[in-house]
């Protein structure tokens, strides 16, 4: 008699984690669709060839991956990328905090402030390419209206190696600074406000407040946004296509755009494959790095 009302909270248990797995099941079945098995996928191609025509995929090892340490575009765009993200990350960045310090404020017109600052972020990334397209064109572009007024000498911005990448990156910043500006202004507005009146109270000048409290306080968002940043870096190739395809002379050729290439114009999927798995496994260390030793760091005490 006494096991019915043990049996009846474990059956009650038991149909409640059942109930909880089928409500999850859509997600984990979207999950492991899209992101789990192509990746498991994505890794065995890396150890095949492409199969050509008629002639299946054969197994090849390390073949593809010695290509790819041979390969001196995919070394040019290591190179790209690392420049492109050191300077898209802390700029970006530094440009998001001290546009949310400012918009926070209470000052006339910070409604539209707000609005112009996000507006770039809601814009396709293939319209904001076209956008700067413009304004970097040879002759009659808006960069060259401004430098001929000054009397400057016309420059193709986009079609010198030594500007190009430059280019691309100032698009890049002005793209997604807004959009890391809205999680500093989030984390702003949840800051208690007795924290300004004791610093004012005390004497403590805005640049001391800001350095002692908000700073600090901000290290858990600047962490997410940190980790956002760096994948974005690594991510980006709708711009490359839209402004320079990769040119001059494979001068604004970044890893993701090199991966394109590699799979889609010269149709070798095992190469391709082989860069994925590389850039998937350099992605995933920098995050677990981020969130696993930064984390540690980040937390204010």
């Amino acid at each position: 008699m006494a096991a019915g009302p043990i049996l009846a909270p474990r059956a009650a248990v038991s149909q409640g984690a059942l109930h909880a797995w089928l409500l999850l099941l859509p997600a984990l079945v979207l999950l492991v669709s899209f992101t789990h098995w192509p990746a498991l996928a994505t890794l065995v191609d890396s150890f095949f060839s492409t199969p050509r025509g008629s002639r299946p995929a054969q197994w090849v090892g390390l073949e593809n991956y010695q290509v790819m340490v041979e390969d001196p575009v995919f070394w040019q765009a290591v190179r790209n990328n690392l420049w492109f993200a050191g300077a898209t990350i802390p700029l970006s960045i530094g440009l998001a905090l001290v546009m949310a310090l400012w918009v926070n404020e209470r000052l006339s017109g910070r409604a539209f402030l707000r609005m112009a600052y996000f507006t770039p972020t809601v814009l396709p990334m293939i319209a904001v390419a076209n956008i700067w397209l413009f304004f970097y064109t040879p002759q009659y572009g808006l960069l060259e209206q401004i430098t001929g007024a000054l009397g400057l000498p016309s420059h193709n911005w986009l079609g010198d190696p030594s500007t190009a990448l430059a280019c691309v990156t100032l698009v890049a910043i002005w793209k997604e600074a807004g959009f890391f500006m809205i999680f500093y202004l989030a984390a702003l507005q949840t800051l208690n406000p007795s924290l300004k009146e004791a610093a004012a109270i005390e004497g403590a000048s805005r640049w001391y407040y800001f350095r002692r409290v908000q700073w600090p306080l901000l290290m858990p968002t600047t962490l997410f946004v940190l980790v956002n940043a760096v994948v974005n870096a690594f991510r980006l190739v709708d711009h490359v296509f839209i402004l320079t395809r990769g040119g001059p002379d494979n001068a604004t050729s970044l890893l993701l755009y090199h991966l394109y290439e590699v799979g889609f114009k010269f149709w070798d999927a095992g190469y391709a494959a082989a860069i994925t798995v590389v850039l998937v496994v350099v992605l995933a260390s920098v995050a677990l790095f981020q969130f696993f030793v930064l984390d540690k760091r980040v937390h204010y005490k």
